[in-house]
């Protein structure tokens, strides 16, 4: 069955990468994006939907609050929390509201895709338990994080949100070296962080001619679904 999910996400660019990541899980299907608490509601009024990637922080109140009037209303969608937000407090109160996963951005479409994929393996979970072993197993599917979605060896979260911040802000795309002079890097270090970004699919290359000598690659955010 086709898991039908709600993008809310205030940021359009990120909406719509977020958007492009779950059209690409197989079984999962985007059914709206929206922008703000507000435009979640009127979205869930008219489009039948199971999950919801839901960005904490909305232009017009908490992404907590949402789910909380969400649950009053008798709405139950999961909600998988696509944030920046570290506090654990936060976390802890978004577990007792039914979040039933949180994905710190920036992140991989490896990363989103693991979570998806558990999440859809712990829906498809019926039947009654046998005991306690399968219960435990049922948990883990959707809570242990697994190997593949580490970012690759040398690579760090605090460069790649780095990097993707300055990519992102750059209307024309950025070349390696450009790249480097903003993030404060060596040339070799960007390039190998905007050539994960390619491969993860949230950004572009192409050669960058009109220069004397060999012409250097030019990487652009994808900023719209396809």
């Amino acid at each position: 069955m086709t898991i039908r999910v709600l993008v809310v996400e205030d940021d359009p660019v990120a909406a719509d990468a977020h958007a492009l990541y779950v059209g690409r899980v197989a079984g999962f299907k985007v059914a709206g994006i929206a922008h703000s608490r507000a435009g979640a509601v009127r979205a869930l009024e008219r489009t039948d939907v199971d999950l919801l990637l839901l960005d904490l922080y909305l232009p017009d109140g908490h992404g907590l609050a949402l789910v909380r009037s969400l649950r009053a209303a008798g709405h139950s969608a999961d909600v998988i929390a696509v944030t920046s937000a570290r506090d654990l407090a936060i976390v802890r109160e978004g577990v007792s509201l039914g979040v039933v996963q949180y994905v710190l951005k920036p992140f991989t479409f490896a990363t989103l895709r693991d979570r998806l994929t558990r999440y859809a393996e712990f829906r498809a979970s019926a039947g009654e338990a046998s005991g306690q072993d399968e219960v435990d197993r049922a948990l883990a599917t959707l809570r242990t994080p697994r190997v593949t979605t580490s970012l690759p060896k040398g690579l760090s979260g605090p460069t790649l949100e780095a990097v993707t911040r300055t990519l992102r802000e750059s209307a024309e795309g950025l070349t390696a070296t450009e790249a480097a002079a903003a993030v404060g890097i060596s040339r070799i270090t960007a390039r190998r962080y905007l050539e994960h970004l390619v491969t993860a699919g949230r950004a572009a290359r192409a050669p960058q001619y009109g220069q004397i000598g060999r012409p250097e690659l030019q990487y652009r955010w994808i900023s719209t679904v396809r």
